[in-house]
């Protein structure tokens, strides 16, 4: 009996998308009894993808979506590049149980530096409204992990807990100071211990500066510094001391290479991206550093050109937010935008630069 229904319902959901669904971009919806969304897909041509799922044989995951359907839907988008840009919002919406992709969050990892007089640097999984500067997103967090220690204690940054009361040197006529550290780094030397009054607030600063700008690429003085120690170990014949200190040398090398070919990649994503739709329905689409700030209707009169200008100024024109520009939640998108064009380099010819959009006004 079990067995005639399931029969039946498959036969209903196809002559459902045999009798409703067109052969035009779009994203579908496999509903499960309950409607919820078990999966979320996305085809040039729906018709022909939808009608696809029923000849799947058993085994194959298509067929095993559709044995637990119960429903089907879809919506239409106006070219390719709009359903893969909505196929990703409803997968990070509703979190399909059979969508993989995009739902991974944690694959990603950051490093933050914490606010406040004495701050520290730490690895988090996303980006929140916590206060800060974030650098990212990287993968391998054990890998990120172990070079922010090496950048720690390089430059003898504090790790405990942001309830410890800080109490700089300058700070010692105020405060009556055990000035014995209260942890091993800052008995070994690999912090600077400004919870004892060793060190100023003015040189703490200092060293996070440092490891900010090693951040950022636009600084060396970490690795000058561990490359300096190499020589001196090789010259004091210290062979393996000098070869650990190059490992660790290396680790923070390839963290700042990441960073710096992360950030050219994303700032690399900048432009107007007009593109042709089904029926005529052409939009333009305004990408910042990998992610879509907006999209518009294809300008067709001098009041339309007139509203893209307007709209491409706010998003190009606005300040970007320091450090990091980008949020955990459009990394996926980042990463989506990129593959596109990488995939379809024949689309990046078409793309404008925002110079020549802002000044020119082309697209019409």
């Amino acid at each position: 009996m079990t067995s005639r229904i399931s029969r039946a319902r498959l036969e209903e959901l196809r002559q459902h998308v045999r009798a409703n669904a067109e052969n035009r971009p779009g994203v579908y919806r496999m509903l499960g009894p309950s409607g919820e969304v078990l999966y979320v897909g996305k085809s040039v041509r729906v018709r022909t993808r939808l009608l696809s799922y029923f000849r799947a044989p058993r085994g194959e995951k298509a067929a095993e979506i559709l044995a637990h359907a119960h429903h089907v839907e879809w919506d239409y988008t106006p070219s390719e590049f709009a359903a893969v840009l909505r196929e990703l919002e409803q997968i990070r919406r509703w979190r399909p149980l059979y969508n993989v992709q995009y739902k991974r969050d944690t694959a990603y990892a950051f490093v933050r530096i914490t606010p406040g007089p004495a701050p520290k640097l730490t690895l988090v999984g996303q980006v929140t409204d916590e206060r800060g500067v974030y650098f990212g997103p990287f993968r391998g967090r054990q890998r990120l992990r172990d070079a922010l220690r090496e950048l720690s204690d390089l430059l003898e940054l504090r790790d405990c807990p942001s309830s410890v009361p800080m109490r700089f040197a300058d700070q010692m006529e105020l405060f009556a100071v055990d000035e014995s550290p209260r942890c091993l780094r800052g008995e070994i030397r690999r912090c600077l211990a400004p919870c004892v009054g060793r060190c100023t607030r003015a040189a703490y600063q200092a060293r996070v500066t440092m490891a900010r700008r090693f951040l950022e690429g636009d600084a060396d003085k970490p690795l000058a510094i561990l490359r300096e120690r190499m020589r001196i170990a090789a010259e004091r014949l210290q062979f393996e001391y000098a070869a650990e200190l190059r490992d660790r040398a290396a680790r923070l090398e390839q963290v700042r290479d990441e960073l710096v070919a992360l950030r050219g990649a994303i700032d690399s994503l900048s432009f107007a991206y007009p593109v042709p739709g089904y029926g005529g329905d052409d939009r333009v689409y305004l990408i910042r550093s990998g992610s879509v700030r907006a999209e518009l209707p294809q300008p067709r009169t001098e009041a339309e050109r007139e509203a893209l200008a307007a709209r491409a100024a706010e998003v190009y024109s606005a300040p970007e937010p320091p450090g990091l520009s980008v949020s955990a939640s459009q990394v996926p998108e980042i990463l989506l935008v990129a593959r596109w064009f990488r995939l379809h380099p024949e689309e990046r010819e078409r793309t404008v630069p925002v110079e020549e959009l802002l000044a020119s006004r082309r697209l019409a």
